[in-house]
């Protein structure tokens, strides 16, 4: 990869699910898109090591997440919540079908995302992203750090139970995100539960699992293997995927759902 620094796009917003997002976006406006969601307390930032080369292929879009970065903060929040944020995001730009790459709590929200609605998604990258199952022992609730920060404390706060003890029907539904998709483990320096990750990819009903022993941010550890094994798998065809810019029909019934999904 070319090691140097490249400047980030510049922040947009838009309004989405009542609620003000920003976002960067670079690449070529026809490409096929490409979103990127960052982990807890991260931003569109994060992705600045592979935000570039990524672009080389696709319309890139990196999302600040309600509560992170330049998006508004509006004290209300919830892994359904957030989801719905990228789907009313998507549909505020045009966007029926999408790539998404997504990392830790992010990963999460995609998944959530990819069992309400997979005909937004044509492929799926996962980076050490444990599976929502309740934890053998709980971690405590965080101490709020000193000085300022770049995302909202009652984000983490009220992200940090589900965490803990999600809704079993997330671990349930996971069979419904029927999509390509690559999960990229961290290894056993992660602070994610490897076992969790291998769950999740083994839940997953198309899905390949790979390792990448560098820890929980594989991208910004070694963003030459993450791209190595990412830019394949999004830019591969496999039957029935179509173009990553075209749009898809949802399985039936999932238009019905949406106004009871929580």
């Amino acid at each position: 990869m070319d090691p140097r620094p490249r400047p980030l796009p510049a922040l947009r917003t838009v309004r989405a699910n009542g609620v003000t997002l920003a976002y960067r976006e670079t690449g070529p406006a026809t490409a096929p898109p490409l979103l990127l969601l960052p982990a807890r307390g991260e931003s569109s930032a994060d992705w600045a090591p592979v935000m570039g080369p990524l672009a080389a292929h696709r319309r890139v879009l990196a999302l600040d997440p309600r509560g992170h970065g330049a998006s508004e903060y509006p004290g209300t929040y919830s892994f359904p919540l957030l989801r719905d944020d990228v789907r009313a995001f998507l549909a505020a730009l045009s966007l029926p079908r999408v790539d998404l790459v997504a990392h830790s709590l992010g990963g999460i929200i995609a998944c959530l995302l990819a069992q309400e609605h997979p005909g937004l998604i044509r492929r799926l990258v996962l980076e050490d992203v444990p599976a929502p199952l309740p934890l053998a022992t709980p971690r405590p609730v965080p101490e709020r750090p000193t000085g300022p920060l770049g995302f909202d404390w009652r984000m983490v706060l009220a992200t940090e139970h589900p965490r803990n003890h999600p809704d079993p029907a997330w671990w349930e539904r996971m069979e419904r995100a029927d999509v390509p998709a690559l999960v990229l483990a961290g290894g056993p320096t992660s602070v994610v539960d490897q076992s969790t990750v291998s769950a999740l990819a083994e839940r997953l009903p198309r899905a390949r699992l790979v390792t990448v022993p560098v820890g929980h941010h594989i991208h910004a550890e070694d963003p030459d293997s993450f791209l190595a094994h990412v830019l394949p798998f999004l830019t591969a065809d496999a039957p029935g995927d179509g173009p990553a810019n075209a749009p898809a029909h949802e399985p039936a019934g999932e238009a019905a759902n949406e106004a009871g999904s929580n």
